[in-house]
């Protein structure tokens, strides 16, 4: 049975890092009395370059597990190696995650799965820190080859160059939701610290997460957020977390009242889709048309002209029915490159005839 499927959303809180005893004990027993699931802490945290608090190691194991039999709570933690593993094993750490960097890195993750078959450790895999859905999902499934029962994801966001992104980790929700179709039976929680960097934007993203239908939320947690030893603009109190986890909306997946309406709906844009990809079929069969007249005249399968002009008049005709601009230039970008890679196809084709 996975231990992180619940009716309602799985709270993981807890700090950063586990910077020392009292800390870890402050906060344990603010979040006993809270709503909270499970609680988190760092306790190996390597940094970005070296001279920065990276946690406590071994200690840190043993006053969590002291915190654990003080609130009657299950306890989480990073691992990174099969030596980590072990560790959190041996002071009886509830679950385990793999971070972000270790994720993109599947000889470190089949490591990992190697260290926790058999064991009946929970794991919680966080995305890699690159937005590549194939390696998020290759982590997943060598943690269900090691024959864990309880596994959850991650969603913490992506590594971004854009320094003007209100966020420290771009959502990109595309993906987790992606991850979420292809794993039904996959529980995914959203690491809203992660994301925001910044703690006045935690409520806003939490709601957003369950509006998606995430199915928990973890929120780093610190008795003094701004003496944290590491991550502290993002993390907030335990009384901050109450307020937060009260503020909250949980969304109905399915009403009965409503259902029938709903259903209607779905049918006809079930419908509309049907005619969208027809036409984007029969649109694909003029790209290639036109590709072989290009090719028979030599002339540039690239046309920028010609691209500037779909540009303008479909996001003018975009405005025209109430449609983002942004949003019909993305999509027409992506119609556009695949009918660039058709024609590419077709003239790469005909050389190899030739040869």
């Amino acid at each position: 049975m996975n231990i992180f499927i619940k009716s309602s959303p799985y709270i993981i809180a807890g700090p950063c890092g586990v910077e020392d005893e009292q800390q870890l004990m402050s906060v344990a027993s603010a979040l006993q009395s809270l709503p909270v699931d499970m609680v988190r802490g760092g306790v190996w945290k390597p940094r970005s370059k070296p001279g920065y608090f990276e946690g406590r190691g071994e200690p840190a194991l043993q006053w969590m597990q002291q915190a654990k039999e003080m609130i009657h709570k299950p306890f989480c933690t990073e691992v990174a190696s099969k030596e980590q593993v072990e560790l959190a094993l041996k002071y009886k750490i509830d679950a385990v995650w793999i971070g972000a960097r270790t994720t993109v890195n599947p000889f470190l993750v089949q490591e990992i799965a190697d260290a926790v078959k058999g064991t009946g450790i929970a794991v919680l895999i966080k995305n890699p820190i690159n937005p590549d859905i194939e390696l998020w999902s290759g982590a997943v499934e060598r943690i269900q080859q090691a024959g864990i029962e309880s596994i959850a994801a991650i969603h913490r966001g992506f590594s971004s160059y854009d320094t003007h992104s209100i966020y420290r980790n771009k959502p990109n929700w595309a993906i987790p939701i992606e991850l979420k179709r292809r794993y039904k039976a996959l529980p995914v929680f959203c690491d809203v610290s992660h994301i925001c960097g910044n703690r006045t934007l935690l409520a806003t993203v939490a709601q957003r997460a369950l509006d998606l239908d995430f199915d928990g939320l973890m929120i780093e947690t610190h008795p003094n957020p701004d003496e944290a030893l590491s991550d502290a603009k993002q993390q907030i109190t335990p009384a901050a977390l109450s307020e937060l986890l009260k503020s909250l909306v949980i969304r109905q997946v399915t009403c009965d009242d409503v259902q029938n309406d709903i259903e209607q709906i779905r049918q006809i844009l079930d419908t509309m889709d049907a005619e969208v990809v027809d036409l984007l079929g029969k649109r694909m069969e003029l790209v290639k048309q036109l590709g072989d007249i290009k090719i028979a005249h030599n002339i540039a399968i690239f046309q920028q002209d010609r691209w500037r002009e779909i540009v303008d008049s479909r996001t003018q005709w975009g405005e025209n029915n109430n449609l983002d601009a942004a949003f019909i230039l993305k999509l027409f970008e992506l119609i556009h490159d695949k009918s660039i890679k058709t024609q590419f196809e077709l003239l790469n084709a005909l050389k190899q005839d030739k040869n």
